[in-house]
């Protein structure tokens, strides 16, 4: 059974034009990602495509004027908002991609202890404070008195201490030196390998690919495909979506081949296949038609033309 599973989910936002015009702004549609106990999936994706809104989805922190429709279970039951709140900073944990998360009024050693289950908070605290090389005297610090690493760590260690089923990381590794990130995705592998179940949330395919079962590549609010991380390789021969493809290409270390045109903006979808646009291969259907998922060669894709 999947710990986390989403389907169709949908969000849009309520907005009023100058003339005080309301108007739904569709940011998110027919959004599908599931993630087993044990289990990295990574979501990939350029900004703008719904990535930290799913984590906000899931843990219920949007916007009160965020409409929300689809179905997302935790351990086969409804996310209902009581259960959220219920689950929240408990069996469900967010790793921010802000620091500005963290409470200015709390020191950082209470906050981190605050996540801890039982009563082996200070010993947890103090350990992954070694791990994550926060001095001592940072449990008595507030968050003001960090730098833009400190608090990053700080945030990351305050999940680990958590030991909750779910782990959602968003962007957990800017303003990291390289070792502590390889320190940072390592802790977050031996997480899942204790049946955690992670979502990884990140703007960099190649430190996903280091830890991450899957990865789910997102394009304007929706997920275009669903892969196992096996299949970043080569020139993308593997990958289903010419959109992963094309973001597989584009990276520095591989061809560097930019993509043409630019994601649209929520309030201006194409009514097809939403990278139609962009696509070399799309057809009149493509424009015209949206694809459903299905499933090809042990993954997922939303596309006519994948084999």
């Amino acid at each position: 059974m999947a710990i986390v599973e989403v389907e169709n989910l949908s969000i849009s936002f309520k907005r009023y034009t100058s003339r005080f015009k309301q108007v739904n702004h569709q940011v998110i549609s027919n959004l599908n990602v599931s993630i087993e106990a044990g289990e990295i999936v990574a979501v990939v994706g350029a900004s703008g495509s719904g990535k930290s809104l799913l984590a906000h989805a899931l843990l219920g922190i949007l916007p009160i004027h965020a409409n929300v429709s689809g179905t997302m279970t935790y351990k086969g039951e409804p996310l209902t908002a009581k259960r959220q709140g219920m689950l929240r900073g408990k069996e469900m944990s967010l790793v921010p991609q802000s620091v500005h998360f963290l409470d200015p009024l709390m020191k950082i050693g209470k906050q981190v202890r605050q996540s801890a289950k039982h009563h082996k908070a200070a010993f947890l605290q103090k350990k992954v404070f070694e791990r994550y090389r926060l001095p001592v005297k940072t449990e008595k610090l507030y968050p003001f008195q960090l730098s833009g690493g400190m608090a990053r760590r700080a945030l990351l260690a305050t999940a680990v201490v958590s030991e909750a089923e779910l782990i959602i990381a968003d962007e957990p590794t800017p303003g990291l030196d390289s070792a502590v990130i390889e320190e940072a995705l390592t802790n977050l592998r031996e997480l899942a390998d204790n049946g955690s179940a992670i979502l990884l949330i990140t703007h960099d395919i190649e430190a996903a690919l280091k830890i991450a079962d899957k990865i789910a590549v997102f394009y304007a609010g929706t997920t275009v495909e669903v892969a196992p991380a096996v299949d970043f390789t080569g020139k993308g021969e593997m990958l289903r979506h010419p959109y992963s493809k094309a973001l597989w290409r584009a990276l520095p270390q591989n061809e560097f081949i930019p993509i043409p045109g630019a994601q649209p903006h929520p309030s201006e979808l194409p009514p097809g296949c939403l990278f139609a646009p962009r696509c070399t291969i799309a057809t009149s259907k493509c424009r015209h038609e949206q694809p459903t998922n299905r499933a090809v060669r042990n993954g997922m894709v939303r596309c006519f033309h994948a084999t």
